[in-house]
Protein backbone atom coordinates (compact mmCIF):
# COMPACT_ATOMS: atom_id res chain seq x y z
CA UNK A 1 0.00 0.00 0.00
CA UNK A 2 1.40 3.37 -1.00
CA UNK A 3 0.87 6.07 1.65
CA UNK A 4 1.55 9.81 1.32
CA UNK A 5 1.91 12.44 4.03
CA UNK A 6 1.07 16.00 3.01
CA UNK A 7 0.14 19.24 4.76
CA UNK A 8 1.19 22.78 5.48
CA UNK A 9 4.86 23.31 6.17
CA UNK A 10 5.51 22.83 9.88
CA UNK A 11 2.27 20.91 10.45
CA UNK A 12 4.13 17.79 11.54
CA UNK A 13 3.78 15.60 8.45
CA UNK A 14 7.38 14.39 8.66
CA UNK A 15 6.92 13.48 12.32
CA UNK A 16 3.70 11.58 11.57
CA UNK A 17 5.26 9.81 8.58
CA UNK A 18 8.15 8.66 10.76
CA UNK A 19 5.86 7.50 13.56
CA UNK A 20 3.65 5.47 11.22
CA UNK A 21 6.67 3.91 9.47
CA UNK A 22 8.12 2.93 12.86
CA UNK A 23 4.74 1.61 14.06
CA UNK A 24 4.33 -0.62 11.00
CA UNK A 25 7.94 -1.81 11.13
CA UNK A 26 7.63 -2.66 14.83
CA UNK A 27 4.68 -4.90 13.96
CA UNK A 28 6.88 -6.82 11.54
CA UNK A 29 5.31 -5.45 8.37
CA UNK A 30 7.45 -4.75 5.28
CA UNK A 31 7.97 -0.98 5.02
CA UNK A 32 9.89 1.28 2.66
CA UNK A 33 9.99 4.94 3.71
CA UNK A 34 10.87 7.65 1.18
CA UNK A 35 11.80 11.24 1.94
CA UNK A 36 10.46 13.27 -0.99
CA UNK A 37 10.36 16.63 0.80
CA UNK A 38 12.63 19.50 -0.18
CA UNK A 39 13.57 19.64 3.52
CA UNK A 40 15.19 16.24 4.07
CA UNK A 41 14.27 15.59 7.71
CA UNK A 42 12.75 12.11 7.68
CA UNK A 43 16.01 10.38 8.61
CA UNK A 44 16.32 12.57 11.70
CA UNK A 45 12.67 11.97 12.62
CA UNK A 46 13.32 8.24 12.43
CA UNK A 47 16.20 8.61 14.88
CA UNK A 48 19.11 8.75 12.47
CA UNK A 49 21.61 11.40 11.49
CA UNK A 50 20.85 14.27 9.14
CA UNK A 51 22.56 12.37 6.31
CA UNK A 52 22.13 8.66 5.60
CA UNK A 53 25.78 8.05 4.82
CA UNK A 54 25.37 4.43 3.71
CA UNK A 55 22.87 5.25 0.96
CA UNK A 56 23.05 7.46 -2.11
CA UNK A 57 20.24 9.91 -2.88
CA UNK A 58 17.78 8.66 -5.46
CA UNK A 59 18.25 11.80 -7.56
CA UNK A 60 21.98 11.03 -7.94
CA UNK A 61 21.19 7.60 -9.34
CA UNK A 62 18.34 8.62 -11.67
CA UNK A 63 20.07 7.44 -14.91
CA UNK A 64 20.78 4.03 -13.34
CA UNK A 65 17.23 3.83 -11.97
CA UNK A 66 15.86 4.50 -15.45
CA UNK A 67 18.10 1.89 -17.03
CA UNK A 68 17.08 -0.74 -14.49
CA UNK A 69 13.34 -0.07 -14.72
CA UNK A 70 13.44 0.03 -18.53
CA UNK A 71 14.38 -3.65 -18.64
CA UNK A 72 13.78 -4.85 -22.18
CA UNK A 73 10.61 -2.85 -22.80
CA UNK A 74 10.56 -2.52 -26.61
CA UNK A 75 8.68 0.79 -26.44
CA UNK A 76 11.67 2.48 -24.76
CA UNK A 77 14.79 2.50 -26.91
CA UNK A 78 17.08 3.93 -24.23
CA UNK A 79 17.01 5.25 -20.68
CA UNK A 80 17.48 8.79 -22.03
CA UNK A 81 13.95 8.55 -23.42
CA UNK A 82 12.50 7.93 -19.96
CA UNK A 83 11.01 10.80 -17.96
CA UNK A 84 9.48 10.95 -14.49
CA UNK A 85 6.04 9.90 -15.78
CA UNK A 86 7.15 6.99 -17.99
CA UNK A 87 4.76 4.12 -17.24
CA UNK A 88 5.71 0.45 -17.16
CA UNK A 89 4.90 -1.86 -20.05
CA UNK A 90 5.70 -5.33 -21.33
CA UNK A 91 9.35 -6.01 -20.49
CA UNK A 92 9.71 -3.29 -17.83
CA UNK A 93 11.18 -4.23 -14.48
CA UNK A 94 8.85 -3.81 -11.53
CA UNK A 95 9.85 -3.14 -7.95
CA UNK A 96 8.52 -4.85 -4.82
CA UNK A 97 8.53 -3.33 -1.35
CA UNK A 98 10.83 -5.98 0.11
CA UNK A 99 13.32 -7.44 -2.34
CA UNK A 100 16.94 -7.27 -3.40
CA UNK A 101 17.65 -5.08 -6.42
CA UNK A 102 20.41 -2.67 -7.53
CA UNK A 103 18.36 0.44 -6.66
CA UNK A 104 17.74 -0.63 -3.07
CA UNK A 105 21.33 -1.80 -2.60
CA UNK A 106 22.63 1.67 -3.41
CA UNK A 107 19.83 3.94 -2.22
CA UNK A 108 18.12 2.27 0.77
CA UNK A 109 19.52 2.10 4.30
CA UNK A 110 18.07 1.15 7.66
CA UNK A 111 17.49 4.23 9.81
CA UNK A 112 15.97 3.77 13.25
CA UNK A 113 15.01 0.26 12.16
CA UNK A 114 13.12 1.54 9.09
CA UNK A 115 14.29 1.05 5.49
CA UNK A 116 14.68 4.56 4.07
CA UNK A 117 15.42 6.11 0.69
CA UNK A 118 15.76 9.86 0.12
CA UNK A 119 15.58 12.06 -2.96
CA UNK A 120 18.50 14.20 -1.80
CA UNK A 121 18.86 17.85 -0.99
CA UNK A 122 19.42 20.85 -3.20
CA UNK A 123 23.12 21.43 -3.72
CA UNK A 124 25.11 24.42 -4.91
CA UNK A 125 24.77 23.38 -8.57
CA UNK A 126 20.97 23.30 -8.30
CA UNK A 127 20.49 26.77 -6.85
CA UNK A 128 18.89 29.15 -9.34
CA UNK A 129 18.82 26.65 -12.20
CA UNK A 130 16.63 23.71 -11.11
CA UNK A 131 13.36 23.05 -9.32
CA UNK A 132 12.88 20.34 -6.76
CA UNK A 133 10.62 18.38 -9.11
CA UNK A 134 13.78 17.32 -10.95
CA UNK A 135 14.72 15.34 -7.83
CA UNK A 136 11.25 14.10 -6.90
CA UNK A 137 10.99 12.70 -10.43
CA UNK A 138 12.98 9.67 -9.28
CA UNK A 139 10.28 8.92 -6.70
CA UNK A 140 7.47 9.28 -9.23
CA UNK A 141 9.22 6.95 -11.66
CA UNK A 142 9.79 4.35 -8.94
CA UNK A 143 6.20 4.50 -7.71
CA UNK A 144 4.96 4.04 -11.28
CA UNK A 145 6.91 0.76 -11.36
CA UNK A 146 6.25 -0.39 -7.78
CA UNK A 147 3.99 -3.41 -7.38
CA UNK A 148 2.91 -3.52 -3.75
CA UNK A 149 0.10 -5.34 -2.05
CA UNK A 150 -1.89 -5.49 1.18
CA UNK A 151 0.29 -5.93 4.26
CA UNK A 152 3.29 -4.09 2.79
CA UNK A 153 3.76 -0.35 2.83
CA UNK A 154 5.54 2.52 1.09
CA UNK A 155 5.41 5.63 3.32
CA UNK A 156 6.32 8.86 1.52
CA UNK A 157 6.93 12.23 3.16
CA UNK A 158 5.86 14.67 0.46
CA UNK A 159 6.60 18.34 -0.18
CA UNK A 160 4.57 20.88 1.77
CA UNK A 161 1.30 22.43 0.65
CA UNK A 162 -0.26 21.46 -2.67
CA UNK A 163 3.07 21.30 -4.48
CA UNK A 164 2.68 17.61 -5.39
CA UNK A 165 -0.08 18.64 -7.79
CA UNK A 166 2.63 20.03 -10.07
CA UNK A 167 2.94 16.44 -11.33
CA UNK A 168 0.83 13.29 -11.34
CA UNK A 169 2.59 12.08 -8.19
CA UNK A 170 -0.47 12.69 -6.04
CA UNK A 171 -2.35 9.90 -7.90
CA UNK A 172 0.28 7.28 -7.05
CA UNK A 173 -0.99 6.63 -3.52
CA UNK A 174 -3.63 4.33 -2.10
CA UNK A 175 -4.16 6.56 0.95
CA UNK A 176 -3.09 10.16 1.56
CA UNK A 177 -2.85 11.53 5.09
CA UNK A 178 -3.10 15.31 5.33
CA UNK A 179 -1.68 16.53 8.64
CA UNK A 180 -3.66 19.55 9.79
CA UNK A 181 -3.12 21.87 12.74
CA UNK A 182 -6.21 23.55 14.24
CA UNK A 183 -5.44 26.83 12.45
CA UNK A 184 -6.97 28.75 9.57
CA UNK A 185 -3.80 28.49 7.49
CA UNK A 186 -3.54 24.72 7.91
CA UNK A 187 -7.22 24.24 7.12
CA UNK A 188 -6.68 26.36 4.01
CA UNK A 189 -4.09 23.87 2.75
CA UNK A 190 -6.59 21.06 3.42
CA UNK A 191 -9.27 22.80 1.37
CA UNK A 192 -6.88 23.41 -1.49
CA UNK A 193 -5.62 19.82 -1.47
CA UNK A 194 -9.08 18.29 -1.09
CA UNK A 195 -10.41 20.45 -3.91
CA UNK A 196 -7.70 19.31 -6.31
CA UNK A 197 -7.89 15.67 -5.21
CA UNK A 198 -11.65 15.31 -5.49
CA UNK A 199 -11.68 14.89 -9.27
CA UNK A 200 -9.03 12.15 -9.15
CA UNK A 201 -10.53 9.82 -6.57
CA UNK A 202 -7.73 10.40 -4.06
CA UNK A 203 -8.46 8.59 -0.77
CA UNK A 204 -7.83 11.40 1.72
CA UNK A 205 -7.81 11.29 5.52
CA UNK A 206 -7.00 14.21 7.82
CA UNK A 207 -4.95 13.76 10.98
CA UNK A 208 -5.20 16.67 13.37
CA UNK A 209 -1.93 17.56 15.05
CA UNK A 210 -0.76 19.69 17.98
CA UNK A 211 -4.25 19.52 19.47
CA UNK A 212 -4.44 21.02 22.96
CA UNK A 213 -8.08 20.90 24.01
CA UNK A 214 -11.67 20.19 22.97
CA UNK A 215 -11.98 23.52 21.17
CA UNK A 216 -9.19 22.45 18.81
CA UNK A 217 -11.06 19.25 18.04
CA UNK A 218 -14.28 21.19 17.47
CA UNK A 219 -12.44 23.53 15.10
CA UNK A 220 -11.14 20.59 13.06
CA UNK A 221 -14.56 18.94 12.94
CA UNK A 222 -16.10 22.20 11.76
CA UNK A 223 -13.64 22.78 8.93
CA UNK A 224 -12.65 19.24 7.92
CA UNK A 225 -15.79 17.26 8.64
CA UNK A 226 -15.89 13.56 7.87
CA UNK A 227 -12.33 13.58 6.50
CA UNK A 228 -11.01 13.86 10.07
CA UNK A 229 -9.76 10.39 11.04
CA UNK A 230 -8.14 11.29 14.36
CA UNK A 231 -5.86 13.73 16.11
CA UNK A 232 -2.55 13.83 17.93
CA UNK A 233 -2.29 15.86 21.09
CA UNK A 234 0.68 18.01 22.03
CA UNK A 235 3.37 15.48 22.86
CA UNK A 236 6.32 15.58 25.23
CA UNK A 237 7.65 12.55 23.35
CA UNK A 238 7.63 14.46 20.06
CA UNK A 239 9.25 17.52 21.67
CA UNK A 240 12.10 15.32 22.91
CA UNK A 241 12.43 13.79 19.45
CA UNK A 242 12.61 17.23 17.84
CA UNK A 243 15.50 17.99 20.18
CA UNK A 244 17.35 14.90 19.02
CA UNK A 245 16.20 12.20 21.45
CA UNK A 246 13.99 9.71 19.63
CA UNK A 247 12.85 7.29 22.30
CA UNK A 248 11.28 3.85 21.99
CA UNK A 249 7.86 3.98 20.38
CA UNK A 250 6.18 2.56 23.48
CA UNK A 251 7.09 5.81 25.27
CA UNK A 252 4.72 7.73 23.01
CA UNK A 253 1.59 8.78 24.85
CA UNK A 254 -1.08 6.07 24.79
CA UNK A 255 -3.73 8.21 23.07
CA UNK A 256 -1.26 9.24 20.38
CA UNK A 257 -0.15 5.63 19.86
CA UNK A 258 -3.80 4.74 19.33
CA UNK A 259 -3.95 7.22 16.45
CA UNK A 260 -1.15 5.31 14.71
CA UNK A 261 -3.34 2.22 14.95
CA UNK A 262 -6.25 4.11 13.40
CA UNK A 263 -4.03 5.20 10.55
CA UNK A 264 -2.76 1.67 9.93
CA UNK A 265 -6.34 0.38 9.94
CA UNK A 266 -7.37 3.07 7.46
CA UNK A 267 -4.58 2.05 5.10
CA UNK A 268 -5.42 -1.64 5.45
CA UNK A 269 -9.08 -0.86 4.78
CA UNK A 270 -8.29 0.92 1.52
CA UNK A 271 -8.98 -0.95 -1.70
CA UNK A 272 -6.14 -0.78 -4.18
CA UNK A 273 -7.57 0.48 -7.46
CA UNK A 274 -5.00 -0.70 -9.97
CA UNK A 275 -7.21 0.27 -12.90
CA UNK A 276 -7.23 3.90 -11.74
CA UNK A 277 -3.50 3.71 -10.98
CA UNK A 278 -2.79 2.60 -14.54
CA UNK A 279 -5.28 5.03 -16.11
CA UNK A 280 -3.82 8.08 -14.37
CA UNK A 281 -0.26 6.95 -15.09
CA UNK A 282 -1.09 6.89 -18.79
CA UNK A 283 -2.98 10.19 -18.66
CA UNK A 284 -0.27 12.17 -16.86
CA UNK A 285 2.43 10.70 -19.07
CA UNK A 286 0.50 11.84 -22.12
CA UNK A 287 0.07 15.33 -20.64
CA UNK A 288 3.77 15.65 -19.81
CA UNK A 289 4.84 14.27 -23.18
CA UNK A 290 2.74 16.80 -25.06
CA UNK A 291 3.58 19.72 -22.73
CA UNK A 292 7.38 19.42 -22.64
CA UNK A 293 8.90 15.93 -22.77
CA UNK A 294 8.49 15.29 -26.49
CA UNK A 295 10.37 18.50 -27.29
CA UNK A 296 13.08 17.74 -24.75
CA UNK A 297 13.74 14.17 -25.92
CA UNK A 298 12.99 14.63 -29.62
CA UNK A 299 10.68 11.62 -29.75
CA UNK A 300 6.94 11.02 -29.27
CA UNK A 301 6.86 9.66 -25.74
CA UNK A 302 3.15 8.88 -25.93
CA UNK A 303 4.25 5.78 -27.87
CA UNK A 304 5.62 4.44 -24.56
CA UNK A 305 2.07 3.93 -23.27
CA UNK A 306 1.34 0.19 -23.42
CA UNK A 307 -2.43 -0.06 -23.16
CA UNK A 308 -2.26 -3.85 -22.98
CA UNK A 309 -0.18 -3.74 -19.79
CA UNK A 310 -1.91 -3.05 -16.48
CA UNK A 311 -0.34 -2.74 -13.06
CA UNK A 312 -1.77 -5.13 -10.49
CA UNK A 313 -1.36 -8.66 -9.15
CA UNK A 314 -0.91 -10.17 -12.63
CA UNK A 315 1.56 -7.55 -13.88
CA UNK A 316 4.65 -9.64 -13.14
CA UNK A 317 3.63 -12.01 -15.94
CA UNK A 318 4.60 -9.39 -18.51
CA UNK A 319 7.52 -7.86 -16.63
CA UNK A 320 11.23 -8.50 -16.94
CA UNK A 321 12.93 -10.59 -14.29
CA UNK A 322 14.57 -8.66 -11.46
CA UNK A 323 18.30 -8.77 -10.92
Amino acid sequence: MKVAFVGKGGSGKTTLAALLARHLTAEGRPVLAIDADINQHLAVALGGSAAVSTARPLSERLPAIKEYLRGDNPRIRSATEMVKTTPPGQGSRLLRVAEENPIYRECVAAVGGVRLAATGEFNAEDLGVACYHSKVGAVELMLNHLLDGPGEYVVVDMTAGADSFASGLFTRFDRTFLVCEPTVRSVGVYRQYAGYARDYGVALSVIGNKVEDASDVDFLHEHVGADLLGWMSRSAYVRRAERGTVGPLHDLEEANRAVLGLMADAVDGTTQDWSAFTRWAHEFHRRNAEAWANDRTGVDLTAQIDRDFHMGPTALVGAAATA
